[in-house]
């Protein structure tokens, strides 16, 4: 997610942006049924191991199994003026996650996720501009000190993540953030991914794991069956499809998402054989990337079009023509709580005829654009492997200190559902376009949730943004913003 955020560029351009003090309704956790199972979803951790700048040569020095030890310490009497100073030179808008908070928030799923049976963490673990930060505090480091240290923050980061819930299965992707040459950077079947991938795949079943070392390796994917009856989750790092893209030596290099994709469609024919359902997890998500396309939304009618997460339509078209077979796609990036719905253009035919596939962003552990951390309490069919309704809980401050995490919504309360599926998803969004001008409690609620723990007036935007929700490709979010009235 770029630093200033949504929220942040949007308000630039349109000069409306304010926030407003709205609430939402909460119910109390009700009882599980037998066939459903709790699980949790986080995203954008986004660990700052420089928030105390002076304890920074300790942790390069010190093993992993070390970090906690010094990052609980006391911090540093001119930590907060070198952290400054720090954000000012990296210019990075905003703060990222320090330790307490990412203690606060382990302790709040443990206490809120009570029984769950598994946690999928959609990428962006490290802090943001950490090549800016690494580079001022380490000025004479040796070639590799870089690696290393972006190596020793991730694992400290899934130690700490697989400690909280030991014994439990923790599924990683990796964002955009999360590699060994800079944002947006990183080159496939290289020592990085490998060494990574052995910390990522540690706790999978046994006769898995050799499998997803590999593929890991090869572009940071691979397969895993869910604790949930005949189901699996397909991890992928669409890093490779983004159109910012390059390898570490700064080269165009289609070939990462290539391969990537040709694995997707596989294991989804292969799933589709057995009788599967399928959990598709990964960072950035497909479709129009809202706030850019809010902030040019002048040159969205014109031959440009609106800006695009990926450099091609070719997973969201894969996704989608898999209906039948995907029960759930998660993404996250945009650091905001949202939901959407891929679908096959034009109708399809055999399986792709189907409905096409729901689709959840997870909001971010990170406040870096303003938002209050926010994690996600799921529950799962058992059975089907459907998400049944979702909690999204949210702390009552930024630092992690005397922290109050406390629910923010509930989707099926607050939107009247009875699951998380594409029948109820398209449902909401079709209540969503019959309503512009945002009038209806649920068109309120999911502007008041979307930033959590704000109120932004996303009414400002509201039809063009309910445009992308299930206007995946460019040319129907572009037919779609580009009638009257809108």
């Amino acid at each position: 997610m770029r630093g200033n955020g949504w929220i942040c560029r949007t308000a630039a351009v349109l000069g409306l942006w304010a926030a407003g003090a709205a609430s939402a309704q909460v119910k109390p956790a009700g009882a599980l049924s037998d066939q459903a199972i709790p699980a949790v979803f986080l995203s954008d951790i986004h660990f700052e191991p420089f928030f105390d700048p002076g304890k920074a040569a300790q942790l390069a020095a010190a093993p992993v199994s070390a970090w906690k030890g010094i990052l609980a310490a006391a911090p540093s009497a001119d930590r907060a003026q070198r952290f400054a100073a720090l954000e000012q030179t990296c210019q990075t808008g905003g703060e990222d996650t320090p330790y307490p908070l990412l203690a606060s928030s382990l302790q709040a799923m443990r206490r809120e996720a009570a029984g769950a049976r598994f946690v999928t963490v959609s990428g962006d673990l490290i802090a943001h501009a950490f090549d800016c930060k690494f580079a001022a505090v380490f000025p004479h480091a040796a070639p590799g000190d870089y690696r290393t240290f972006v190596e020793k923050t991730l694992d400290f980061v899934m130690e700490d993540v697989d400690a909280a819930f030991s014994g439990m299965p923790v599924y990683w992707a990796l964002g955009n953030n999360d590699s060994d040459c800079g944002d947006y950077k990183l080159d496939a079947h290289s020592e990085f991914l490998a060494t990574v991938g052995e910390e990522v795949t540690k706790t999978l079943p046994a006769d898995e794991r050799k499998s997803a070392e590999e593929t890991f390796a090869a572009g940071g994917y691979y397969s895993v069956r869910l604790p949930v009856r005949s189901a699996r989750l397909l991890v992928l790092d669409d890093l490779f499809m983004s159109g910012k893209y390059t390898t570490c030596g700064g080269k165009a290099d289609a070939s990462g998402a290539e391969a990537q994709l040709t694995w997707l469609a596989q294991q989804l024919e292969d799933a589709r054989r057995k009788g599967e359902k399928v959990w598709v997890m990964a960072h950035i998500p497909p479709g129009v990337d809202g706030h850019a396309s809010a902030a040019r939304i002048g040159q969205v009618c014109s031959a440009k079009g609106p800006r695009m997460f990926l450099a091609s339509e070719k997973l969201a078209e894969v996704l989608a023509a898999a209906g039948d077979v995907v029960e759930l796609a998660i993404f996250a990036h945009t650091h905001m709580d949202e939901v959407r719905i891929l679908k096959v253009e034009n109708g399809g035919s055999g399986a792709s005829a189907g409905e096409g596939v729901a689709v959840k962003l997870v909001s971010s552990i990170s406040p870096i654009n303003g938002n209050a951390p926010s994690f996600t309490v799921a529950r799962v069919d058992a059975r089907t492997a459907q998400l049944k309704d979702f909690r999204v809980l949210a702390a009552s401050n930024t630092t992690g200190a005397d922290t109050a995490w406390r629910e923010e919504y509930d989707w099926g309360h607050t939107y009247h559902q009875l699951e998380f599926s594409v029948a109820a998803v398209s449902k909401m969004i079709s209540e969503f376009e019959a309503d512009p001008g945002a009038n209806t409690e649920a068109s309120q609620a999911y502007i008041n949730n979307f930033y959590v723990g704000s109120s932004p007036l996303l009414g400002v935007v509201w039809p063009q943004y309910v445009c992308a929700l299930r206007n995946d490709s460019a040319q129907a979010f572009k037919s779609c913003v580009c009638t009257a009235g809108k």
